[in-house]
């Protein structure tokens, strides 16, 4: 299995041929995370990926991977694993990212499939001095907001069904702390064009977590 794997972030959402914001069913996203961590993290993300989406006309239910019931049915869903440690505990006064991906889509026989990778402990290291420079109360929704950014570009991947790059926003290629961090950070109108209008990517009908 190949990857497609770019340095400093990923996003994105399905497109469903322009339908009305509201009208379609929310697309399924099942989660795992691989180490403990914050629950302000985790329910920042929620909230900035919604806030990215939503001009786009897409919703989101977020379910559980582990939890999953395995004969549940989703007629649109992603697959989304957060590896290290998503949290803003134990951060240095240094960046300690020198290269490599924030986050990755699975690729097989060069079709985008629905499984998407966030590296937190390489965003940390990406963002810790940047983080370290915010009030201890703001750190885990900025982080939150910055994991959700990489996400977005992941799942713009998966739904725009492309491996291509926007020029700006969060569907380029690379990002700087700084627009991770952002009070604000959206995908360019071609990209969102993309995603209103590609067919969407027809997933497996049912998901179960697995060991």
């Amino acid at each position: 299995m190949k990857q497609l794997s770019w340095c400093f972030v990923l996003a994105a959402l399905p497109g469903f041929g322009q339908p009305p914001q509201g009208s379609v069913a929310p697309i399924a996203l099942y989660t795992q995370f691989q180490q403990p961590h914050s629950i302000a993290v985790e329910a920042a993300v929620h909230d900035e990926l919604d806030s990215i989406m939503a001009p786009i006309g897409m919703s989101f239910e977020w379910r559980s991977l582990p939890q999953t019931n395995p004969n549940q049915v989703s007629v649109e869903l992603a697959v989304v694993t957060f590896k290290g440690h998503c949290d803003t505990v134990n951060l240095a006064p240094i960046r300690a990212v020198t290269g490599g991906a924030l986050g990755w889509t699975h690729v097989s026989d060069g079709i985008i499939l629905p499984f998407s990778d966030v590296d937190c402990d390489q965003l940390r290291g990406f963002l810790q001095r940047d983080l370290l420079m915010l009030p201890a109360s703001e750190r885990d929704e900025a982080f939150g907001h910055a994991v959700a950014r990489v996400l977005a570009h992941e799942l713009y991947h998966i739904f725009a069904n492309t491996s291509k790059h926007g020029s700006c926003g969060i569907g380029k290629s690379a990002y700087t702390a700084q627009e991770l961090l952002a009070d604000e950070f959206l995908f360019e109108e071609r990209e969102s064009l993309a995603l209103r209008t590609t067919r969407p990517h027809a997933p497996p009908e049912t998901v179960g977590a697995s060991n």
